[in-house]
Parts: structure tokens; sequence; C-alpha cells
């Protein structure tokens, strides 16, 4: 554990070195602001408080599963962009460290940066209510849901040898797990349920927009981010032995 919190510390601080981290975070903050001005601030009068959060929550579960593909797209990829992954496939440290290492760093960069847009929902308070505890859901469904995708990203990373055919392949598995549940209106009822379950976004999401907190649908993003990053860590491990 110590290993990987050291090496998440390096890989973080390269994201406040760069000026990828920034241009991720303000394009996040940016795209966040206008659809929530537009979409959820603009539109019909009188909308309730809460229809104005779920919404804002709808659109920005999107910014952040993009946001999430960019961050991971760099965490191996670049290492063999750069010549640098030999030294990293030579290190003493074990894959499980350095995968754990690298998703860490830019799992808090993106729980950051996440955090970072609670100015938006506290906007709602200027002409109406908000409870708090809807706020505190939906923004643990964002950060479980961006987990979730940074650790598919991680994978795709660790899969590929540049940056580009990383978030290409990385948006496959996302897009994958999103429209997999459309397989349920061809299929018989009970396949068509593992697939609604298997989702990312349709049946374990929306609870968090209207501030429902499941179990079922924590441990499923949990599970989701642990076999990716096991996957990873094979790989990982496969290619420091080519």
């Amino acid at each position: 554990m110590t290993t990987a919190w050291l090496i998440a510390r390096r890989e973080l601080s390269g994201y406040f070195r760069t000026f990828s981290g920034y241009i991720i975070a303000a394009a996040v903050l940016f795209i966040d602001g206008l659809l929530f001005n537009a979409f959820a601030m603009g539109g019909q009068a009188n909308r309730l408080s809460t229809e104005v959060l779920s919404q804002f929550f709808y659109f920005s579960s999107g910014t952040t599963m993009i946001a999430s593909l960019f961050l991971s797209m760099r965490l191996f990829a670049e290492e063999r962009q750069t010549g640098t992954f030999v030294l990293l496939a030579a290190s003493p440290a074990s894959g499980r460290s350095i995968v754990f290492g690298k998703y860490l760093s830019a799992l808090i960069f993106l729980s950051l940066m996440t955090l970072a847009t609670v100015f938006m929902p506290l906007l709602i308070l200027v002409n109406g209510k908000l409870a708090l505890g809807h706020v505190a859901v939906g923004y643990l469904g964002l950060i479980l849901l961006g987990s979730a995708t940074l650790a598919i990203g991680t994978l795709g990373s660790a899969l590929a040898r540049s940056q580009l055919v990383a978030i290409v392949v990385s948006a496959g598995f996302v897009v994958t797990l999103i429209v997999i549940w459309l397989l349920s209106t061809i299929t018989d009822h009970a396949l068509g349920q593992v697939f609604v379950s298997l989702a990312l976004w349709g049946k374990h999401f929306p609870p968090f927009l209207s501030g429902t907190l499941n179990l079922r649908d924590v441990a499923y993003y949990v599970l989701v981010t642990y076999v990716a990053l096991y996957l990873a860590t094979q790989a990982l491990e496969a290619k420091r032995w080519d």
C-alpha cells in the first residue's frame, strides 16, 4: 500500500505540473456550467428544486464519464509513448501496486474536479430550497460512476500502445456497457434482466439522480471498478514479461 501511495503522489503531481489536467478540469467546469444554466436553471418556470438538481446530476454524469476517459488514457499508454514503460516494468513494485497507484492518482484528481462544481447546485438556494442529502447522494453517484469509468479507462490504457488507441478502446468498453441494456429488448425476460443489471448507467445511476441511495448500486460500481483494475493488473503483468 505504501508503494501504491508513493506512485499515486508522483502521478497526481503530474496532473498539476502539466496543462492536460488543467485543460480537462476547465473543460468539465465550463461544460457543466453551460448545461446547468441552459437545462437545469433555464427552461420552464416554477420548477421544483429537486428537478433542477436531478437535471444537474444527469448532465454531469456524462461529463464525468468523458473526463474519466481522458484522465485515464495517459496512465500507461503515455509511458509507452515516452519510452519510460521499460523502467516501470523493471521496477520492483508489484503490478497491483503500480495499477492501483496510478488509478488512485486519477481518482483523486477526478474527485477534486467533480467536487469543484458544488457551487452550481448551491445556486438553487437563491430561489429555492436544497436537500443536502440529495446533494451528497448525487455527488457520491458521480464519483462512483467516475470511479468505474476510470477503472475501465485504466484497463484500456494498460492494453494500448498509444493514448489515442487507449481512449478509443476505453470508450468502446464504456459505450458497450452503457447500451448493453438494449439487448434486453430482443432477448427473453431472464436474460434481459441480466443485461439491464450489467448496464453502466441505465439501471444503477438514475436512483442517485433522485437522491436515493441503494447499496446494490454502490456494490455494482465497486465491483466494476475491482474487475477492471484486476484485468488491468493482469494485462500489465503480461506486458512486463513480453
